[in-house]
C-alpha cells in the first residue's frame, strides 16, 4: 500500500513591495547558524573536550570556550544581517566592523533553492539560497526565514526576473503557469531505489572510512573473521562442494538484497513527494521525506540535457532526465554539490514522459530527432582497437609470468569486438538549426543534447588511432556541465564530415549571442 504524498509547501502570501524597509532573519536564525558551525567544527571540538578532560594543569571546562565563541559568532551574524527587496534587485547587508553591501539583480539569479530539514519544518522556517551562473558560492544565503517569507521572496524573484526572461524564445506547446509536469508516486520512487546503486556507494564509502578510521588492520580482520564464519556456516549446513557453493551464493544474494533495500530507503528519503512544476518561465522541483527542498530555475538557464537508460531502467521501462544549469553548487562556500540543486527534472519516468518534458521546456523544433546520422562505417573497428591493444599487451605480460594460463585473457577479444559493433550500430548524432544531439552506449545508454545558442566552444580532436582510421571527434563545451555527466561530443565521424561540421558550428557560435 502506498503512503499519501506530502502536501506542497504553504501557499504564497502577498509579495512584498519595492519600497519595503530592511528586514531581519527569523529570531531563531542564530541557532541554525550555530548548528551549521558545530557540524563543521565538531571534530576539533571533540578533540578539545577530550584533551581538556585529560589535562591536569587546567580546568576541564576550558575547551567549552570554543563553543561559546561559536554561539557569539552566530548571534553576531543574526544581528548584523539585513536584506531589502528593491524594485529590480535584492540588497543584502552584513557585518558591523567589516561591512558589506551586496546588490543582486533578479535577472542574474539562476536558481532559488529553499531547503527545510526536519528541524526547520518543526519550527516553520526555511533556508534560502540564491545562485547565479558560474559562481563557487551562492550570491546570498539566508539561514533562516519564516516559510511564508521564503516563498514570498521566491515569488518576487520569479515575477520581477521575467523582464529579462521575456527576450528568450518560448516553446510553442507551453502549458499554463503552475502546471505539474511530473509527480512521482511512492511506487515510482521505490523503482528508482531498485534501479539506482546508491546503497552500494554508501556501503563502499563506509568500508573505506572503516579502513581509514579504525585501528591498524582492524577492519580487515573483521572482514576475514566474517568470511570464516560464513564459510563455517556453509560447512555446517552443506556436505558437498556444490551445496556449499549454493549456500555461499545465497548469502551473497541476501547481502545484495539488503544493499538494494538500503538504496530504496535512500531514494524514499530523498525523492518522496517529488513534484516538477512549471510556474511561469521557471521550473520548480519539490522533494524529500524528512528534509523538504524546493528549488527553482528559469528555463532559459538550462544549458544541456541528458537522458540515461541502464539495464535496470529498461527492465522497468523507465529513463532518467537530467539537466545542466550554470549556477553555483553547494552551500559550504566551496562549490561542492550538496544535492539540493535542480539537476534531475525526472529522476525516473517513462520514455514518453521524458520526451514530453523536453518538448514542453526546451527551445527545440522536435524531440527525439526524426533521423540520426550514423558514425563512420569502421567506427566499430576503432572502438575495438581501443580495447584490443591494452588487452593484448596485458595478456602478453601475464603469459610471460604465468605461461599459457595468462593468455586466457585473449578470450576477451571476441566479446569486446561484439560490444564495439553493437555500440557503433546504436550510436549516432543529429544536428539542425536549433540543437546538437548525440546518443551513445549499448549496455548503458545515454542521449545528450544542447541548443546551439548555449554552446561556448567547439573543438576538433584526432587521436593517433583516429588519424590512422580517417576519423575525428568534435567536443562541444557548455556552461555548468555536471562532473559525472557524459561529455557532449561527436566521436568517430569521418574526417571530412567532422571538418565541415566544425566550420559550420564555429560560424553559428560566433554569430549567435550566448544565452545563459
Amino acid at each position: 500500500m502506498t503512503t499519501p504524498e506530502p502536501p506542497p509547501l504553504a501557499p504564497l502570501p502577498p509579495a512584498a513591495g519595492p519600497g519595503d524597509a530592511e528586514r531581519r532573519l527569523h529570531p531563531a536564525s542564530w541557532l541554525f547558524v550555530l548548528l551549521q558551525n558545530l557540524r563543521q567544527f565538531i571534530v576539533p571540538l571533540i578533540v578539545l573536550l577530550v584533551a581538556g578532560r585529560r589535562a591536569d594543569d587546567g580546568p576541564a571546562w576550558l575547551p567549552l570556550i570554543g563553543i561559546g565563541a561559536l554561539v557569539a559568532v552566530s548571534v553576531w551574524q543574526y544581528l548584523t544581517f539585513r536584506y531589502r527587496i528593491a524594485d529590480d534587485r535584492l540588497v543584502v547587508r552584513s557585518g558591523l566592523l567589516e561591512r558589506s553591501v551586496r546588490q543582486i539583480p533578479y535577472s542574474r539569479i539562476h536558481n532559488v533553492a529553499i531547503h527545510q530539514s526536519l528541524l526547520h519544518r518543526l519550527v516553520g522556517v526555511a533556508e534560502v539560497r540564491l545562485e547565479s551562473a558560474g559562481g563557487t558560492r551562492p550570491e546570498a544565503q539566508m539561514r533562516v526565514l519564516r516559510l511564508p517569507e521564503a516563498l514570498a521572496l521566491e515569488q518576487v524573484i520569479r515575477d520581477r526576473g521575467r523582464t529579462n526572461d521575456a527576450r528568450a524564445p518560448q516553446p510553442a506547446s507551453a502549458t499554463a503557469p503552475g502546471d505539474t509536469l511530473l509527480a512521482l508516486s511512492t511506487a515510482e520512487v521505490v523503482k528508482l531505489g531498485l534501479i539506482s546503486n546508491r546503497g552500494m556507494i554508501v556501503v563502499a564509502g563506509a568500508l573505506a572510512l572503516a579502513f581509514q578510521a579504525l585501528p591498524d588492520r582492524t577492519a580487515g580482520r573483521w572482514l576475514v573473521e566474517g568470511g570464516r564464519e560464513a564459510f563455517g556456516y556453509a560447512n555446517a549446513f552443506a556436505a558437498t562442494w556444490m551445496a556449499k557453493t549454493l549456500v555461499l551464493a545465497g548469502a551473497v544474494a541476501l547481502a545484495l538484497l539488503a544493499i538494494r533495500a538500503f538504496s530504496v530507503a535512500l531514494a524514499l528519503v530523498r525523492y518522496h513527494g517529488f513534484r516538477l512544476q512549471r510556474q511561469g518561465r521557471r521550473l520548480t522541483v519539490e522533494r524529500g521525506l524528512l528534509s523538504r527542498s524546493r528549488s527553482s530555475v528559469p528555463r532559459r538557464r538550462i544549458q544541456a540535457w541528458t537522458l540515461r537508460e541502464g539495464v535496470l531502467h529498461r527492465l522497468f521501462a523507465r529513463r532518467t532526465l537530467e539537466i545542466d544549469t550554470a549556477s553555483a553548487r553547494g552551500s559550504d562556500g566551496q562549490g561542492q554539490q550538496d544535492g539540493r540543486g535542480l539537476d534531475a527534472l525526472a529522476p525516473i519516468a517513462t520514455a514518453a514522459t521524458c520526451d514530453a518534458i523536453v518538448r514542453d521546456i526546451a527551445a527545440v523544433a522536435s524531440w527525439p530527432p526524426t533521423q540520426w546520422r550514423p558514425l563512420h562505417r569502421r567506427a566499430w573497428l576503432r572502438l575495438a582497437l581501443g580495447a584490443w591493444l591494452p588487452t593484448t599487451v596485458l595478456c602478453l605480460v601475464l603469459g610471460w609470468f604465468f605461461g599459457r594460463w595468462g593468455l586466457l585473457g585473449l578470450l576477451w577479444l571476441p566479446w569486446s569486438a561484439f560490444v564495439a559493433h553493437r555500440h557503433a550500430a546504436r550510436a549516432g548524432y543529429a544536428i539542425d538549426t536549433a540543437m546538437v544531439a548525440v546518443r551513445e552506449g549499448w549496455w548503458r545508454r545515454h542521449w545528450r543534447f544542447a541548443e546551439i545558442g548555449k554552446l561556448q566552444a567547439v573543438e576538433l580532436r584526432q587521436s593517433p588511432l583516429d588519424r590512422w582510421t580517417g576519423m575525428a571527434a568534435l567536443w562541444l563545451d557548455t556552461a555548468g556541465a555536471q562532473p559525472l555527466a557524459p561529455p557532449l561530443r561527436l566521436r568517430f565521424v569521418p574526417l571530412a564530415e567532422a571538418e565541415r561540421l566544425h566550420a559550420a558550428l564555429s560560424r553559428e557560435i560566433a554569430r549567435r549571442p550566448l544565452r545563459w
